[in-house]
């Protein structure tokens, strides 16, 4: 069985860390997987041995996705994305995959259209036509414009043969932040939440009894660092600041020199998980695979949701996690040292978590995308 599943990340890289779980799933369940690549080359992506085609790529221009640039640095034009297009269609023809994945759309990347609806009217036109679902996260970013919505129902109503939320409804149900989930209602499908790889684990004094402070990919939390750091100048505890691989180079080496002897800045490793496991507490963002860490690891935490440029699903998420007691959340806007290291003093001496809900959504993913088939 033939997967082409298409993915494109903009800023941060946990949709396609996401991809990389469900992708290894499909293929460990007998499906030979094609990952048509559309973001920025991540290698710590996990991918592995999965074949990866890279189209042309693109990101976002700045954390309030002004626009969409290319590998120069200029806005995409008509002519990039008429060659965008026609790459992804030669892969879609010469693979004639039996289930075509897509990454979020139609429930996100509407910038992504002018491909995107080109291929999926290419694959309903081919005779014995793949089966094809949508993959998107248990939370949406709320749009201002709601006809913008309702396309999104329409595109996935006309096109779209499964629509697999990877989340729970008890815990947060998809149409907490799509309003038109009713209209196709028959199409969802719950995964479960899709949980970490384990990792290595780390060496056995590191992260133990640590605070451990985590940006995800990097691209939007500078500013989280930088507060972080003088936070651990009036902490009691050891602080540990992992630096994701998109923070500048130049930013992660002044953080470095900047720290003091309380706190250590590092890239980000690949035994997070396991570090997780060791702290005495967590702060990060609340973008949903380090959530997914977090609920791995059983750690005490301290969320500090991105919000810029009108994101809204990091704040749902950490509101929902707070209500069920599995964190304590500070808002980005009025964050402060004195805050976060007072937030930290008090989450540190709490009971741990209850024990997280089940985490094995990319194998559920796997499993209902083939027996669909």
């Amino acid at each position: 069985m033939k997967v082409l599943f298409h993915v494109q990340h903009l800023l941060g890289i946990g949709h396609v860390r996401r991809a990389a779980r469900i992708a290894s799933a499909l293929s460990k369940a007998g499906a030979r997987v094609t990952i048509a690549q559309g973001g920025f080359p991540v290698p710590e992506a996990g991918f592995g041995d999965i074949e990866t085609i890279q189209l042309p790529p693109a990101r976002a221009s700045d954390p309030g996705f002004g626009s969409i640039v290319g590998e120069d640095g200029m806005p995409i034009d008509d002519g990039w994305k008429a060659r965008r297009t026609a790459m992804l269609l030669d892969i879609h023809d010469d693979l004639r995959p039996d289930i075509l994945l897509l990454e979020t759309f139609p429930f996100g990347r509407r910038a992504f259209r002018f491909e995107l609806l080109p291929l999926l009217e290419r694959a309903r036109a081919r005779p014995g036509r793949p089966l094809v679902a949508s993959s998107v996260r248990d939370i949406l970013v709320a749009k201002k414009d709601p006809a913008k919505e309702a396309e999104m129902a329409e595109i996935a109503r006309r096109h779209v043969d499964l629509v697999l939320v990877h989340g729970d409804p008890a815990f947060v149900p998809f149409g907490a932040s799509f309003p038109f989930a009713d209209r196709i209602a028959d199409l969802i499908r719950y995964t479960g939440y899709v949980g970490p790889d384990p990792g290595p684990p780390p060496p056995s004094d590191e992260g133990r009894d640590e605070i451990i402070v985590s940006v995800g990919g990097g691209a939007v939390g500078e500013r989280l660092l930088r507060i972080a750091l003088e936070a651990a100048r009036l902490s009691t505890y050891r602080w540990r600041l992992l630096a994701g691989p998109d923070l500048p180079g130049p930013v992660f080496a002044a953080l470095a020199a900047a720290a003091p002897p309380s706190a250590i800045v590092e890239r980000a490793r690949p035994d997070f998980t396991g570090l997780l496991a060791h702290c005495r507490a967590s702060v990060s963002q609340a973008g949903y695979n380090t959530v997914m860490d977090i609920l791995a690891a059983g750690c005490r935490s301290v969320l500090v949701p991105f919000a810029a440029g009108g994101e809204t699903e990091q704040a749902i998420r950490a509101r929902l996690l707070a209500g069920a007691g599995r964190a304590q959340v500070l808002e980005e806007a009025t964050l402060t040292p004195e805050g976060l290291a007072a937030a930290v003093e008090t989450t540190a001496q709490m009971p741990s978590p209850p024990p997280a809900m089940a985490l094995n959504g990319a194998e559920i993913a796997a499993e209902m995308l083939i027996e669909a088939r």
